[in-house]
């Protein structure tokens, strides 16, 4: 059933129709969706344990020797984390919490182990997670009914798969912000982006954020994955750029770009630098030097408000009673903040269900029918009816558009311009910026 739904649409977001055709559309999938996965019995789906406690998974990839390999310990022990101190306070609704977690790997291979054993244990939904291969770990959630709640939007799939429910604009958002960020005061700007098909789409969505205040596309540097030095691209962002900016947006190779760029003897520092959380953290920013680190000034994109901001006060306070020496949990950090948030949509949820069962398809019916989940302002109010989502071909899942400028000031990143900037119609126009 899975794949007579999925075929049809992949064809359709390859058609020259209409942005509104296209949300129609993408309105019906969701509801076809919705329809699959909240019918009695239509779908396999575990109810809450007999002792009351509802049993989620969160993945990511852990401890790897391979050097090219993402870590993301901190999500996994986010989710255990807040599964303490939820249950501190009495569980969700009364149920007890019971987190599951599983090593990704970082692979094809382990992430559709994970999703296997997500579906093997009966979980309620898979939360938080972090994978780059939503290829081989959404079709087994698919095929069982478990909704993915708030994943860190490093796979297109969670854009896409209608038993996604992501809690930002993933990487889309933060190159769209990036673009308008950047367009206020700088003439010129060179994009540094990884060669990879990934960071093919990056140009598009930079520019279309450039365009509303008329900037000229970006000068499109394109540099490898895996490298340790950057010479050239920085040589030849920084002549392209002139007094203007450069950002660069090579996840964990972007210290090193911008090592490369610092160190070029024609660099006299007139020119800004730029990039999105992800990419440039709070950690980052620590571990080359703080207020002396060369990303002092930096104007950076991020999804949520700053780290110190008053809002996080809930994950700090789980993080110092429960976890106050792992660690791998660093509350600055954008996967952590996600994960936290993804398992805020799911308090919400079960407590939706009131006395009834929790169950896979009992959270995502309730997810599909209007549930509105504050997030204590860390998000905009989040919503997935099929009319909040973006329906664009390639995000139609997305339904928070919103981004924050920050800047890196005394070695923090703190806000540039207070509250949300919204991009969902950059991400809806990107398509015809660049050819």
């Amino acid at each position: 059933m899975t794949g007579r739904l999925r075929a049809p649409l992949l064809r359709f977001f390859d058609s020259p129709a209409s942005p509104g055709t296209r949300r129609l559309v993408v309105g019906a999938a969701a509801a076809a969706g919705a329809l699959l996965l909240s019918g009695c019995g239509a779908l396999p789906g575990a109810a809450a344990d007999s002792d009351g406690t509802v049993t989620v998974m969160t993945w990511a990839p852990g401890a790897s020797e391979d050097a090219d390999s993402v870590t993301m310990a901190g999500v996994t022990a986010t989710a255990t984390t807040y599964a303490k101190w939820i249950n501190g306070r009495g569980g969700i609704g009364g149920h007890e919490l019971k987190v599951l977690t599983c090593d990704e790997e970082d692979s094809l291979a382990g992430a559709e182990k994970c999703a296997r054993e997500a579906v093997d244990r009966d979980v309620a939904a898979v939360v938080g997670s972090y994978s780059r291969h939503g290829q081989t770990f959404m079709a087994p959630l698919e095929a069982a009914g478990i909704p993915y709640i708030g994943g860190y939007g490093a796979s297109d799939e969670e854009f896409q798969s209608f038993v996604s429910y992501p809690v930002n604009g993933g990487q889309a958002a933060l190159l769209a912000g990036n673009g308008r960020q950047l367009a206020g005061s700088c003439e010129k700007v060179s994009l540094v982006r990884p060669d990879s098909i990934v960071g093919d789409s990056m140009a598009t969505l930079f520019d279309a954020g450039l365009a509303l205040d008329h900037r000229h596309a970006a000068t499109d540097v394109v540099a490898p994955e895996s490298a340790t030095s950057y010479d050239s691209e920085a040589t030849k962002a920084l002549d392209a750029a002139g007094d203007g900016c450069v950002t660069a947006v090579l996840g964990e190779r972007t210290g090193t770009f911008f090592d490369s760029f610092r160190r070029l003897p024609s660099n006299e520092g007139g020119v800004r630098i730029s990039s999105v959380l992800g990419s440039v953290s709070q950690p980052l920013i620590d571990s080359t030097g703080g207020r002396n680190s060369p990303f002092e000034g930096a104007l950076v994109t991020g999804w949520y408000p700053v780290s110190s901001d008053a809002r996080w006060s809930d994950l700090r306070e789980a993080v110092r009673k429960y976890a106050f020496e792992d660690d791998s949990i660093d509350p600055a950090d954008s996967a952590v903040q996600t994960t936290w948030i993804a398992y805020t949509v799911l308090e919400a949820a079960v407590e939706a269900l009131g006395d009834g069962g929790v169950s896979a398809s009992a959270v995502t019916s309730v997810l599909n029918h209007g549930l509105k989940v504050d997030t204590g302002g860390l998000t905009p109010q989040l919503r997935w009816r099929y009319q909040d989502m973006l329906g664009s071909a390639a995000y139609p899942r997305i339904v928070n558009g919103q981004v924050t400028f920050q800047v890196v000031h005394g070695g923090r990143l703190v806000s540039q311009k207070k509250g949300f900037t919204d991009v969902t119609e950059t991400l809806s126009d990107a398509k015809a910026v660049r050819g």
